[in-house]
């Protein structure tokens, strides 16, 4: 091997604004770059007490067991789903976009009994919808997605808490898309669990997933405790119901380690969590609710700047995502070659669709560090230009100007 052609890391300037990942807040990087720390050292504890704390107020909970996954957001659903989810266990998950077959096939993995309901790519269901097949199919756990970035779609879940309480139901939501950037309240809503990550509104790289447990869901799974064999002592009780059955995402044992026991499971990923602290910091030092109206305001300054350059959007705009639109490919145009040509000749992403939306349907995002006016306008610039170039014909500037005129309606123009 000639370790002369491996150069040193630089990648291209790119602004990334498709539906994550985006660009990460520099001070979450710098915060990243911090020498490490022994997983004991009482300041490393430390910073993981207070990340559980920070994140309390990201989800709007009171839950005690608030806290990091180390893996992408895949891992923070997974964990919480083999940890809940006994085999042959009811479950009910609502599918409106790719994420909700993801519950699926996580359940399915997790050997539990899956029944689904479904609308057409692009709709929402209503809580009557859901309640309604919760009495047919009398689940366990309700598995929820709020933000489904392939659909650009945000599910209403603030009925869906006191529903499933009436019937006895765990509910569970993925928010890995939506937190931050749209409104969540978990203990209000009475939402059991939730998962998240840090590549979308969060401002942050992937590979962090932070959660949040409701003292019911709690109890549920310390009825599968397993301590492993090598730190278990005599004080150990394992639990009644079978194991979890997986090491890795074990939240019993997880729950220990980022308790006060501090009782080993893995090494904590030293530099996520730095990130993922200051990510929070920052969210909750902007505010939570004027962060969510940052998404708000520039996610309507592109639609707006999308329907002047005469594009369609899809899906029912009622329920559209704050920090993410779904744009229909005009007729004739091909949309990996506008996408090429933003990203070479103006740094810029935008993403595809996935399944029965790939090829018909762009996906244009507007969160975390680049919820930001400039980068609106950016983004509009170069889609203007670049359909213009392939064919595409449109009031040349009408996408700026109806930016402009939102953000001076909205008091923002800055």
């Amino acid at each position: 091997m000639d370790i002369s052609s491996f150069s040193q890391i630089n990648p291209p300037p790119r602004l990334l604004m498709g539906p994550g990942p985006i660009n990460a807040d520099p001070r979450v990087l710098r915060a990243m770059s911090s020498q490490l720390l022994g997983q004991y050292d009482p300041a490393m504890t430390d910073y993981m007490n207070q990340v559980m704390t920070l994140y309390r107020g990201v989800f709007n909970t009171q839950n005690p067991w608030t806290l990091l996954i180390d893996g992408t957001s895949r891992a923070g659903i997974e964990a919480i789903l083999v940890s809940t989810i006994r085999p042959g266990d009811r479950v009910l998950v609502p599918v409106f976009g790719r994420f909700g077959h993801l519950l699926c096939e996580i359940a399915r993995r997790c050997r539990a009994d899956v029944h689904t309901i479904e609308v057409p790519w692009g709709e929402v269901f209503s809580a009557d919808r859901i309640e309604e097949a919760i009495k047919k199919v009398k689940p366990r756990l309700l598995l929820t997605v709020q933000g489904d970035t392939s659909t650009t779609m945000l599910q209403p879940l603030e009925h869906l808490g006191e529903i499933c309480r009436r019937h006895g139901v765990l509910l569970y939501t993925d928010a890995t898309a939506s937190l931050a950037g749209n409104r969540l309240d978990t203990d209000a809503w009475g939402i059991d669990a939730v998962s998240a990550g840090m590549q979308k509104c969060l401002c942050g790289p992937s590979g962090t997933s932070p959660i949040t447990l409701s003292d019911r869901i709690v109890d549920e799974i310390r009825k599968r405790k397993c301590v492993e064999q090598g730190i278990r002592t005599a004080e150990h009780q394992q639990g009644d119901e079978e194991m979890i059955y997986s090491n890795y995402f074990d939240l019993g044992m997880i729950l220990d380690y980022w308790g006060p026991e501090r009782l080993n499971h893995h090494t904590e990923a030293t530099s996520a969590l730095f990130g993922a602290y200051e990510a929070a910091r920052l969210i909750l030092e902007e505010g939570l609710d004027a962060g969510i109206a940052r998404h708000q305001l520039h996610g309507e300054a592109m639609l707006h700047g999308i329907q002047a350059m005469g594009l369609q959007v899809f899906g029912d705009i009622k329920h559209k995502m704050n920090n993410v639109l779904g744009v229909y490919i005009p007729e004739g145009v091909v949309g990996d070659e506008v996408r090429h040509l933003m990203l070479n000749d103006f740094g810029i992403e935008i993403g595809t669709s996935f399944g029965p939306l790939h090829g018909k349907v762009w996906r244009i995002g507007t969160m975390g560090y680049n919820a930001r006016k400039s980068c609106v306008m950016q983004t509009l610039t170069a889609l203007e230009a670049v359909l213009y170039r392939v064919g595409f014909k449109t009031v040349q500037g009408a996408a700026l100007q109806a930016a402009w005129d939102h953000y001076q309606a909205a008091d923002a123009y800055v």
